[in-house]
């Protein structure tokens, strides 16, 4: 007997535990993903903790140093979280052939 009253307790402190919020698993609410046939793309996602990403890409021509066309992927897009603060951070990017470029609160801006 004292052992199911053990085990009982052990399982109602168990449910009342606060879920922790850095380990928590986060269900996704809405996703998308299309796939242009010359290249290009659209993707997105939102899950229940307040993450939003929303990115696409498309396929460019670039001449390389050696005067030879290179095709790339130039992805712009934006990702939400919300920090340990509990503030919204928004970052927007974009890269290319020059590299990966991003802005937001949170990025150090260049010198």
């Amino acid at each position: 007997m004292k052992v199911i009253i053990v085990l009982a307790l052990l399982m109602a402190a168990a449910i009342a535990a606060p879920v922790d919020p850095v380990n928590a698993v986060a269900q996704i609410l809405r996703s998308s993903f299309d796939q242009q046939p010359e290249g290009g793309y659209v993707f997105n996602f939102e899950t229940d903790n307040g993450i939003v990403r929303d990115e696409n890409g498309e396929l460019k021509q670039v001449v390389d140093e050696e005067n030879k066309p290179q095709n790339v992927v130039v992805v712009r897009g934006s990702y939400t979280y919300t920090d340990p603060e509990g503030k919204k951070e928004t970052i927007n990017y974009y890269a290319d052939e020059t590299g990966y470029h991003a802005e937001g609160d949170s990025v150090p801006k260049a010198q």
